[in-house]
């Protein structure tokens, strides 16, 4: 092997780990507090979004799609720099996770714009985030709401 085929073998292994360490997630999301990353199914710890079918109330005591509207916000936060750091896996076999995109915890932000209320069984992590929504009338605290674990007791089939 010539000096010059090793040193362009050399520059091509060097631009090929570069690619790879810029390689964009595969990021899908299921509902407003569940996704797949890379082929992970991912439940974000310590928050509970409103069930893809589940209503709520509005201010003016309109109904409307919250189930939905928060799978939207989801999908507005989760970019394809999504990163998710593994808590616990769940009965489901899910890996519960806090996941960040753009240096952004998706956890948080979701409970502070208020498609999400936090589930504080298990964490604290996110209480501070409820009472700003709740104070803001953000999302579902805009107007009335079961929250979700209530709603999925009521609808279990």
């Amino acid at each position: 092997m010539t000096d010059k085929s090793i040193k362009q073998k050399f520059w091509l292994g060097v631009f090929c780990c570069l690619l790879c360490g810029t390689a964009e997630a595969e990021v899908k999301v299921i509902d407003g507090d569940s996704l797949i990353v890379d082929g992970k199914e991912i439940r974000l710890s310590g928050i509970d979004a409103p069930e893809y079918h589940q209503t709520c109330f509005d201010k003016d005591k309109k109904q409307y799609p919250c189930g939905k509207k928060a799978m939207r916000a989801l999908q507005k936060l989760a970019g394809d720099d999504t990163k998710c750091r593994f808590v616990v896996k769940d009965k489901y076999k899910r890996y519960v996770s806090v996941c960040y995109s753009r240096g952004v915890n998706i956890n948080q932000k979701m409970v502070e714009q208020g498609w999400a209320v936090a589930y504080s069984r298990y964490t604290h992590d996110y209480d501070a985030a409820e009472k700003y929504a709740k104070q803001a009338k953000k999302g579902v605290w805009q107007g009335r709401f079961l929250k979700p674990e209530l709603f999925r007791i009521l609808h279990k089939k």
